[in-house]
């Protein structure tokens, strides 16, 4: 069995990917900003904001005292603004790089010394070419920018890493965007199922779903 570190686990894809892993069997670490139920489907929860690097190292501290070294660390927090470019403000433009960004960057730096050897990252990430639309300049850059620092992490650390590609997912980020969510979306279940999979097939690099 193995301990597995899951950032983002009160979101959809976070929770489905903590109940999934939970009934493989796996000792399951969630991190999130608020428990909001997740005491019922493992005991062992951090609360941490992923943008205060004194909250995320904190975080990591504690979640090693539940289980470590871990073997699988997932990345699944995001966030979503639809505001132009012209119109958008500073204060928004660090929120969505750091949700989605920046925080990939604390948590993967500050969990690293409590990875196992081998220990597979997964970071959510998006089919950002198709993303290139009026309003979400910010969630395009940071998920394109994600792509290359999971390379460069990649190199790096010398570990099987994989950045998940979904296409639209049902999940209450399509309430802050003025877009209709597409017929064939697909639920945070599915999403989580195919992780899983990858993991048990070490499955590593672009993951397009």
């Amino acid at each position: 069995m193995a301990n597995v570190l899951i950032w983002g686990a009160a979101g959809g894809i976070g929770r489905a990917l903590a109940e999934i892993f939970v009934t493989k069997g796996h000792t399951v670490v969630a991190v999130a900003r608020s428990w909001q139920g997740l005491e019922a489907v493992t005991p062992h929860v951090v609360t941490s904001d992923v943008t205060k690097p004194e909250e995320v190292a904190a975080a990591v501290e504690r979640a090693a005292e539940e289980a470590a070294p871990f073997d699988v660390f997932l990345y699944a927090v995001g966030d979503i603004l639809s505001t132009k470019v012209a119109e958008m403000s500073l204060e928004d433009w660090r929120r969505i790089l750091d949700a989605n960004l920046t925080g990939v960057y604390l948590a993967t730096q500050a969990a690293m010394p409590y990875l196992s050897p081998r220990a597979h990252l997964f970071l959510l990430g998006a089919q950002h070419e198709r993303l290139r639309l009026p309003g979400l300049g910010a969630y395009a850059a940071a998920k394109a920018g994600l792509e290359a620092l999971a390379e460069v992490i990649r190199k790096e650390t010398r570990r099987p890493l994989t950045v998940v590609r979904p296409q639209a997912v049902r999940t209450p980020l399509w309430n802050k965007v003025p877009f209709r969510i597409p017929a064939n979306a697909l639920s945070p279940q599915q999403v989580a199922q195919t992780i899983l999979q990858a993991w048990e097939e070490g499955c590593e690099g672009i993951l397009d779903l």
